[in-house]
């Protein structure tokens, strides 16, 4: 199944740390031919980050809606794809969740730090709220205070793209998204696995007698993760199988760094590795250190 993008909602709090998510916006509204949202969500009960106290609520928030309109306008340029601001006024997570329903939107975009609402839009306990309110898939960008940096005038490029698969539903899914983005942007797919000793009973058993544990375990997930890609992905698409053992986050954070991958996809919920990764305090550490864009994938329209 190839997924399409149509409608992509991506979200600033007009920091430079969360505008980094722009530049990603219209690099995946060009490659699929979708409609732009750019979303700026004026958090009220943070408007020092405005400038100015509140004292006139319609007066301020009349100001704060110009200054965000001024700002969508810079930010875009003279971009040509269609595109729409989206300004609106309460609490950042509850707010993008919400237009993202009422855009039917296919994937949300924001950056991993901000001054204010991205901030906790994206660290902590929030991360958590939004990915079970989403109906979409959450593409988070990573802060260039790690090196990673994409001016708004240069364009995204996706070569390498890891899959984390634990072989559940939602990693099933990880991975659809993962081959069409491979497909569409002609990059090497990586899928990665980590060895969780407990979930194997049953994958040894079926492996023939004589080869050692470490042999056989890594033959039957290797044979696992190969028979994931259709045959006829095959003629675009030769995938790199990777079977890790260690800490789910630190394990795929590391193949990550050293084979220079450009973007993780994973599963919100799964048996292992990526229940391990998304639940608690593993997810800071995760977006804090990952090298690259982290995306969160979950069934259209679930939430939970």
């Amino acid at each position: 199944m190839r997924v399409l993008l149509k409608r992509i909602l991506c979200a600033t709090d007009f920091s430079d740390f969360s505008n980094h998510a722009i530049p990603y916006g219209i690099a995946l509204a060009r490659e699929f031919k979708a409609k732009l949202y750019v979303s700026h969500v004026i958090d009220l009960s943070s408007a020092a980050i405005y400038g100015e106290a509140v004292f006139a609520l319609e007066e301020q928030q009349s100001r704060m809606t110009s200054y965000a309109h001024n700002e969508m306008t810079k930010l875009m340029g003279e971009e040509s794809l269609e595109w729409e601001p989206l300004i609106t006024v309460g609490n950042p997570a509850n707010e993008i969740a919400r237009l993202a329903v009422d855009k039917q939107v296919d994937l949300a975009i924001a950056a991993s730090h901000g001054r204010s609402g991205l901030k906790r839009l994206i660290l902590g306990s929030v991360t958590e709220r939004l990915m079970r309110t989403l109906p979409c898939p959450l593409w988070v960008v990573r802060s260039p205070e790690l090196g990673f940096v994409t001016p708004a005038n240069q364009a995204v490029q996706l070569k390498k793209i890891v899959v984390g698969c634990d072989f559940s539903p939602d990693s099933s899914l990880a991975f659809e998204y993962g081959l069409s983005l491979a497909q569409e942007f002609q990059a090497d797919l990586h899928l990665a696995h980590v060895v969780e000793p407990p979930l194997y009973d049953d994958l040894i058993k079926a492996c023939e007698p004589g080869d050692s544990f470490r042999e056989r375990l890594r033959k039957t997930v290797q044979d696992k993760l190969s028979a994931m890609v259709p045959e006829e992905a095959r003629a675009w698409c030769n995938p790199v199988t990777a079977l890790l053992a260690g800490q789910p986050h630190e394990e795929l954070i590391k193949y990550a760094v050293v084979t220079g991958i450009d973007l993780i996809v994973l599963g919100v919920r799964g048996h292992s590795l990526v229940e391990t990764l998304f639940v608690g305090s593993t997810t800071d550490r995760v977006l804090r250190k990952a090298p690259c864009p982290v995306l969160s994938v979950q069934p259209m329209g679930h939430v939970r």
